[in-house]
């Protein structure tokens, strides 16, 4: 007991504790600063891009391949270990145990490269989303931080890079208790006691610091649509299962397609490129120009109610994301995702039109989601913060689970965790088959 109370008062009252602290709030606070740079470019990128097609319909089909070219050239010339979403690398980097291989995936140059990066192929029409890249760069930047403090918590690295990346969701969606959420489940499958508390530090304030900017806004604002739970049980099931059918095949089309694609990436990257953009600015023509950029307006539109989409949305919308995801840029998958889950759910409300609206295109967005990351309790938790809808709060955790588990049986393996197999040193093969 003696030895216990020691313990506890020198860790409670500990110089290096509170330095500890200290040094994951100042990163939260240049995380929460990053992300929000992060936002307010990536809408200002959406925007300019948009208005080019006001200009000239056709003017995809020259910016999106010559976009993509440049930002290929540039991946590869000066930010190697950038591409695509992030969330593979800052998974792979949490499970090496040596500085020198974290030290590939987690750094202030890569950070750099991914922020610009994105952005420059946001101005290019791709379907990227910049929330994975913010937990790229979150983690990096906490990782940076291992120099100027020395730590006596076991594996403190770990921790920072777990933090880091838990506090660029918190951030990039404005939703702390997401970004908690998505440390423990999706990043990290455990951790001790002792770190959880220099974790919540990190998260909280670069929540804190994005609303302090912001503004305390729902990502996705809100609708007025309540559902009580019986009701809900047949639009609940539906959209759990059809989401999370869409959202294993989506996964797998990604694996798979990403598996293929790699040797042609390799050795012709700026053709790749090339087939890529044109097929971008394809499916965007033919979309009437919606399937561009994040798919932050388009979602809100519908969950909102304030617009409508064709029926035909969420399905180029996966498509649009699947061949900028192809084209190796940098670039996440989650705002996207939950724009195809939205325009999900708005199909699927067109059948059943004895149930609310509103309602329906969150569980369509929070079943395809689910089905995607195959993280539950992350995807209704995100759905729910960034709306506000707590009412639904049973009918969207349950909707998550089923979409998870019908997921499973068409992709076995959760997305991020193939992916990070070409990060990972010991593996030879690029993605499990």
């Amino acid at each position: 007991m003696i030895k216990h109370l020691k313990h506890s008062g020198k860790w409670l009252i500990s110089h290096k504790d509170w330095t500890a602290h200290l040094t994951f709030a100042i990163g939260g606070i240049v995380v929460g600063l990053v992300a929000t740079v992060m936002a307010i470019s990536s809408e200002w990128a959406n925007h300019v891009f948009r208005s080019t097609t006001e200009i000239s319909p056709y003017l995809p089909f020259i910016l999106s391949p010559l976009g993509l070219i440049l930002v290929v050239w540039l991946t590869r010339k000066y930010f190697p270990g950038s591409e695509g979403s992030g969330i593979p690398q800052v998974m792979a980097a949490l499970e090496m145990g040596h500085e020198k291989e974290r030290s590939r995936l987690l750094t202030l140059r890569i950070a750099f490269g991914k922020v610009m990066l994105c952005m420059i192929g946001l101005l290019s029409g791709a379907s990227i989303g910049r929330e994975g890249p913010t937990v790229h760069v979150g983690a990096s930047i906490m990782f940076s931080l291992r120099r100027f403090v020395r730590f006596r918590i076991y594996d403190m690295e770990r921790v920072l890079i777990l933090a880091g990346g838990s506090a660029g969701v918190a951030a990039a969606f404005n939703t702390p208790l997401a970004g908690i959420v998505f440390g423990i489940e999706e990043l990290s499958r455990s951790f001790e006691v002792r770190t959880r508390g220099l974790m919540l530090t990190g998260v909280m304030v670069a929540a804190i610091t994005a609303i302090a900017i912001q503004g305390n806004y729902t990502y996705f604002g809100s609708t007025s649509a309540v559902i009580d739970i019986y009701s809900s049980i047949v639009p609940v099931l539906i959209c759990g299962v059809i989401g999370g059918v869409m959202g294993g095949v989506f996964s797998l089309v990604l694996i798979r397609g990403s598996h293929l694609v790699a040797p042609f990436r390799n050795n012709k990257p700026f053709v790749v490129a090339i087939l890529c953009g044109l097929s971008i600015a394809i499916i965007g023509y033919y979309s009437g120009h919606v399937t561009y950029g994040t798919g932050y307006n388009e979602a809100k539109l519908l969950v909102t109610g304030s617009g409508e989409l064709g029926t035909d949305y969420a399905y180029l919308k996966l498509l649009a994301t699947v061949v900028s995801y192809l084209s190796g840029i940098p670039g996440g998958i989650f705002a996207p995702s939950l724009a195809t889950g939205a325009g999900l759910g708005a199909h699927i409300a067109e059948w059943l039109t004895a149930y609310p609206h509103g309602a329906l295109v969150l569980f369509g967005m929070v079943g395809y989601f689910a089905g995607v990351v195959q993280a539950p309790i992350t995807a209704f938790v995100i759905v729910l913060e960034m709306t506000d809808q707590h009412e639904l709060i049973v009918p969207l955790m349950v909707t998550a689970f089923i979409g998870t588990a019908i997921s499973k049986s068409i992709c076995k393996t959760p997305i991020y965790c193939t992916l990070a197999d070409s990060f990972r040193p010991e593996e030879k093969k690029l993605y499990n088959k």
